[in-house]
């Protein structure tokens, strides 16, 4: 069985070295003493959420401390190619579900999207606390799934920031029940001519290729939207023979993109 893993803040781990002593606090030990119960002598994980893990054994516990001999510290690269969720908002926490399970399942970046069907709105006060509580339920679930990386929840977007972050991928594709093409026809395509989808070529955040992957809100992706989205250079693919919700349809589509982009 893996280790569980604890998250720490980047950069905390810089200078460390098997041998050395790493003494976590905050929340994370809370979690790790008071509700995990760890004790001397168990083995943990520490990850910074930015690729640095330090792989260790618990040599002391005390009241929010935890304190562990490091015997081992690695560092894992971002994908090549990184994959981006773009969730549109929807109600009864299906955009937050769609967030955690594609986390669990490897995605790199949640972007939430103000679709024009969107029946949640994000709105002043309760956007920042709504993008919060994006962040830390991916955060957690990347601690479940054993993760390095803690994907970025993006600022959300509406319909003119989409189009813009559909341009400068290397690849945005729309999950549409009424498109033509299979997803695995699309990405395979774009996978084997090593180029991307506009010819150009460009760097996501801390460099690599980005792979957009659009989902509707529960009403869909309006006629209108798609139009644009496509004008912009997204392409559109059809993800299975079942229409699937909002909050199947990123995690379905990050399986399939892992396997066929070599990620998994």
């Amino acid at each position: 069985m893996s280790n569980p893993v604890f998250f720490t803040a980047p950069g905390t781990l810089d200078g460390l070295a098997p041998g050395s002593a790493f003494v976590l606090d905050g929340p994370e030990a809370r979690h790790a003493v008071t509700v995990r119960r760890l004790g001397v002598g168990e083995a943990v994980d520490i990850a910074d959420g930015a690729g640095k893990r330090l792989t260790g054994t618990v040599s002391a516990v005390a009241p929010g401390e935890l304190t562990v001999e490091c015997s081992g510290l690695s560092e894992e690269p971002l994908p090549e190619v990184r994959l981006v969720l773009v969730q549109a908002l929807a109600k009864g926490d299906r955009d937050e579900l769609a967030a955690e399970t594609a986390t669990e399942l490897g995605i790199d970046a949640v972007v939430p999207w103000q679709a024009e069907r969107s029946i949640v709105r994000w709105k002043a006060e309760r956007a920042a606390k709504a993008h919060a509580k994006w962040q830390s339920v991916v955060t957690a679930a990347a601690k479940q799934a054993r993760r390095a990386w803690i994907p970025e929840v993006r600022p959300a977007v509406d319909g003119a920031g989409l189009q813009a972050a559909v341009a400068a991928a290397d690849l945005a594709i729309i999950l549409h029940e009424d498109a033509v093409r299979p997803l695995r026809q699309v990405l395979e395509a774009w996978h084997h001519s090593g180029a991307p989808a506009d010819g150009s070529g460009s760097d996501g955040p801390g460099g690599g290729r980005e792979v957009l992957l659009i989902v509707g809100p529960e009403g869909g992706i309006s006629p209108r939207e798609v139009t644009r989205l496509c004008d912009a250079g997204a392409v559109t693919a059809l993800l299975g023979h079942h229409v699937l919700r909002s909050s199947t349809a990123g995690p379905a589509a990050t399986v399939l993109a892992s396997d066929i982009l070599g990620r998994w």
